[in-house]
């Protein structure tokens, strides 16, 4: 939505919003206020381009007629001067006629999140199979991963399931073998919340549908 204000431009006026901007974003983000009439950076908050006040906006004259309508430009993406993935917006401010006079700019340095990104792939990528040789017989860690299986393929949270559910769980766990060992009903009886009585209840249900 085009917003055309009523009285003559003055960049100056757009100062406050962009040290907010600043100051939110600090030390992460660079906010600089172009004056496309005169073509120069008038101001810049958390400088980490190398620019500065003064200096060539770098910005072709022809922009008010290139941008047309378009108040928001981005986001998109530079590159830092030593080589961070930045990701920029912009915003065209307009005088008066709607014509663009200015730019507010926010350069906000990504890497770290990049380098976030990287670090818990690292940690929660792809793990290497099972060495067998420690797992053949942990019988825990197979109800656990069972349970979790089942609950997944179904698409059932633990913490909401009704007792046909626990019946239908404790039918496919005993299919597998699961109860052979003493304690695994004491295991399963404390993963899903319950007790053992009712572990053997939902044992005897299932042997009962099954029969």
């Amino acid at each position: 939505m085009n917003i055309k204000p009523a009285i003559a431009f003055d960049i100056a006026m757009h100062a406050p919003t962009a040290a907010a901007i600043s100051a939110l974003l600090y030390p992460h983000a660079e906010v600089v206020l172009h004056d496309l009439k005169r073509g120069t950076v008038v101001a810049i908050w958390n400088a980490s381009s190398g620019r500065a006040v003064g200096e060539d906006s770098l910005i072709e004259e022809e922009f008010g007629v290139v941008s047309g309508a378009e108040n928001v430009l981005g986001p998109y993406e530079k590159t830092g001067v030593d080589g961070r993935r930045i990701k920029s917006i912009s915003a065209v401010l307009r005088d008066a006629k709607g014509d663009a006079a200015g730019l507010l700019c926010i350069n906000l340095d990504v890497s770290m999140i990049d380098n976030a990104v990287k670090l818990l792939s690292a940690f929660a990528g792809a793990a290497q199979p099972r060495p067998q040789v420690l797992f053949s017989r942990d019988w825990r860690e197979e109800i656990n991963a069972s349970l979790h299986d089942w609950l997944k393929e179904r698409g059932l949270a633990l913490s909401a399931l009704k007792r046909a559910d626990r019946v239908a769980l404790v039918a496919a766990l005993e299919e597998r073998g699961l109860f052979k060992t003493r304690n695994a009903v004491d295991h399963l009886a404390s993963l899903i919340g319950t007790s053992r009585a009712s572990i053997y209840n939902y044992l005897t249900a299932a042997r009962g549908d099954a029969s």
